[in-house]
């Protein structure tokens, strides 16, 4: 199956123009974000809905073809060239054919490379517990993770299993084993991956989203068993983070997930890519450690509490985001406009600058 020209032309653009994400769709010309900003390729003219449906063909493999036509939806990964790789979603829009494709960086980058806290190094070396990195879409959360998980593999000898939708990052064997499952072609879902993986030996386990009850709580068993679990949410702090995994659970059972959550949560990772005065992006990041006092507030249901207690907590390692975007802003990284529409409490914001 030969990819389409001008798929081809388009994906090594966003390549060269340090871009992360090319969209394409009917009655529009292509259109790449570059430093958060979506910017239009106008030497291209409007595509027609034949060509989306030509450009996604030729890179969606022959037998799952079907599946989107029925679905209206898919998820794959498509490598470009040796060592270039796309995250890749086919979507209809007003019944016409449409890609989102995010570039997956081919090298995995340190904690030191991407701005990211030191105290993170802590959460590899647990040998079990509930991590999660969470934040909305196109954050740098799947990056983060992989940055983890290659320290883990840099550091010492585990099992490492990831599941994924679709499989981003690809990770080269060092100490550590690697397995990585992709959702529709290793696995039908999180959950069976989940379930089968308490039977493979498995030390490390990363899910590369928590969509569904039956997921959380597989996660929050294997965490509970022995295993590390890194996985990602789409919430925007701590708190939020913990209200919206036990409300996924039926009420009879929620006094019981409190409970688990309060024993096996290592800690929750709040991050947002804030764009850089010098250009670029810059994360700007909230981190719970769940010691004993947030444990007591999450067995208690007194979760409203757990933003103060970050506040209050740096000694211990904890980073409360308006504290944080105040001291990009002092450092000259990011403008106080772009703090501010990223500030969890605007009055405590303006407190710290």
């Amino acid at each position: 199956m030969a990819i389409d020209k001008r798929l081809g032309e388009l994906l090594d653009l966003v390549v060269k123009e340090g871009g992360s994400d090319l969209h394409l769709y009917a009655g529009g010309s292509p259109m790449i974000r570059v430093a958060s900003a979506l910017i239009p390729i106008t030497k291209y003219p409007p595509l027609t809905s034949e060509e989306t449906e030509i450009m996604l063909k030729s890179i969606v493999p022959e037998d799952r073809w079907n599946s989107f036509k029925e679905n209206q939806t898919i998820d794959l990964s498509y490598a470009h060239g040796k060592d270039i790789r796309f995250r890749v979603n086919g979507y209809y829009a007003q019944g016409t054919t449409s890609l989102a494709l995010r570039l997956v960086p081919h090298a995995i980058r340190t904690f030191s490379e991407l701005n990211l806290p030191s105290v993170l190094e802590v959460f590899t070396q647990r040998k079990q517990g509930f991590f999660l990195c969470v934040g909305p879409v196109g954050q740098g959360k799947s990056t983060t993770l992989a940055a983890m998980i290659d320290r883990i593999n840099d550091s010492r000898a585990e099992h490492i299993l990831t599941i994924e939708d679709p499989v981003e990052y690809l990770f080269t064997q060092k100490k550590s084993m690697i397995h990585q499952r992709e959702i529709h072609i290793d696995t039908p879902d999180f959950h069976s991956a989940l379930q089968s993986a308490f039977r493979e030996d498995v030390d490390v386990i990363m899910v590369g989203e928590m969509r569904d009850y039956e997921t959380i709580s597989s996660a929050v068993t294997a965490a509970e068993t022995g295993h590390l679990v890194l996985s990602t949410l789409l919430t925007n702090n701590a708190a939020q983070t913990i209200d919206r995994i036990i409300d996924m659970f039926p009420a009879e059972q929620q006094s019981q997930v409190r409970v688990q959550l309060a024993g096996s949560l290592a800690g929750i990772f709040s991050q947002r890519l804030i764009p850089r005065i010098s250009g670029g992006l810059i994360p700007a990041y909230e981190l719970l450690i769940n010691d004993n006092a947030v444990s007591t507030l999450i067995r208690d249901g007194r979760t409203h509490e757990i933003g103060a207690v970050i506040q209050t907590s740096s000694q211990s390692g904890m980073i409360d985001m308006d504290r944080m975007l105040a001291e990009l802003v002092k450092r000259g990284e990011v403008t106080v406009e772009h703090a501010y529409e990223h500030a969890t409490d605007p009055k405590t914001f303006e407190h710290y600058i």
